[in-house]
């Protein structure tokens, strides 16, 4: 299925390609396979997840060029949510329209919602798995993905001195703050910095990837947002009902933390341990569980609403608790993508991105160290 279009006057573009030579769209089918095949076998992290899509749709697949993915990578970090969901979703979009979005999501989080799920269900029987020799294998094998990453991406993106600079400096900063809001830190400062050296350096004409998205979609899409962020707790309050509580608590985790990843779990589990909903050996031992699961730790949201005390728990639980936390990226990005695409007309914003794309390789480089390298070579 294709995705639908805009016209003329509505539709909005991300860069990429020139307009006349438009990537060839792409079925919502095709996105769902090729995610699954991700969701399957990404393990890592979430910046390793960037890794291995560079490789899968941009090395193999060319759904997109080094630089367009670069901006999806930029995009999703800005905004709040599991960082590397909110680039599939975006790819998807771009490939297919919003039904690719869904699949994107679809196929990249299932894998492990659903592992962890059936984890829920026999977590006293269980135990811990992240210790398993197969695990350490495929996380032995996350390292040369997220290395061969660093590299392509550096080669394009902080060849010359300053931006490598940039890139070292990340790193380091990175490593030594390692929350949601050191990301953060480190891409409004390198955007700043890249503003300050590169304005006055010739920036080649924007290409065009086209979004079929209309500003009117895009609109509605925010007014969703702060809607829900705002309507959910009053909602909460009024209802009194442990399905719309559930729901609020987890679109509240995925609107408020940026980075994604492990920066959520202290909201996650000051969210569902402190009112009694999940026991700490429970939360406990689905996030070990989430450790092993290839796809986005995220998906812990599945098993937490699974596992949860008060009805709706079980399958139900976890489906609301898994929709809620990944709503608000999905309302995010069909927002931010046509924005991004404005912001992209600008000289000085794109003076500011060679500071971010750079800024993203020193990320990269970063978690190649911790937690792909920490987590995955270690003493038998």
């Amino acid at each position: 299925m294709t995705s639908q279009t805009a016209s003329p006057g509505d539709s909005l573009a991300i860069p990429g390609a020139p307009e006349d030579d438009a990537q060839p769209r792409g079925s919502a089918l095709e996105v769902l396979l090729v995610a699954t095949k991700l969701g399957l076998t990404s393990f890592g992290g979430p910046v390793a997840h960037l890794g291995y899509f560079r490789d899968e749709y941009v090395e193999r697949r060319k759904w997109l060029s080094e630089e367009a993915y670069a901006e999806v990578v930029a995009l999703s970090q800005a905004l709040p949510g599991p960082a590397s969901s909110q680039g599939g979703m975006s790819i998807g979009i771009i490939r297919a329209g919003i039904l690719g979005g869904i699949m994107a999501w679809l196929g990249f989080t299932l894998p492990s919602a659903l592992l962890l799920i059936g984890f829920a269900f026999g977590v006293k029987e269980i135990g811990n798995v992240a210790e398993s020799a197969w695990i350490h294998g495929l996380k032995l094998s996350a390292v040369a993905i997220v290395a061969f990453a660093v590299w392509g991406m550096a080669r394009n993106l902080a060849s010359d001195r300053q931006r490598a600079t940039i890139a070292v400096a990340a790193a380091v900063v990175a490593l030594g703050w390692q929350t949601g809001l050191g990301q953060i830190a480190i891409i409004v400062v390198a955007g700043l910095v890249g503003w300050r050296i590169f304005s006055k350096v010739a920036t080649p004409p924007a290409a065009h990837l086209r979004v079929q998205l209309g500003r009117k979609v895009a609109t509605a899409s925010w007014v969703a947002f702060f809607a829900l962020l705002f309507g959910l707790p009053v909602a909460a309050a009024v209802a009194d009902t442990q399905g719309v509580d559930l729901f609020d608590e987890f679109f509240r985790a995925g609107s408020l933390v940026f980075g994604g990843g492990h920066v959520v779990l202290p909201l996650l589990e000051r969210g569902v341990v402190a009112p009694g909903w999940v026991t700490q050996d429970e939360f406990l031992a689905g996030y070990g569980a989430a450790q092993a699961v290839p796809g986005p730790l995220f998906t812990l949201s599945a098993y937490l609403g699974a596992v949860s005390g008060p009805e709706p728990n079980g399958v139900a639980g976890a489906s609301i608790a898994l929709v809620a936390i990944f709503l608000p990226s999905f309302l995010l990005i069909i927002g931010g993508l046509p924005l991004w695409s404005l912001l992209m007309r600008s000289p000085a914003f794109q003076a500011s991105l060679r500071g971010i794309n750079a800024a993203v390789v020193g990320l990269l480089l970063a978690a190649l160290y911790d937690p792909v390298w920490v987590s995955a070579v270690h003493a038998a």
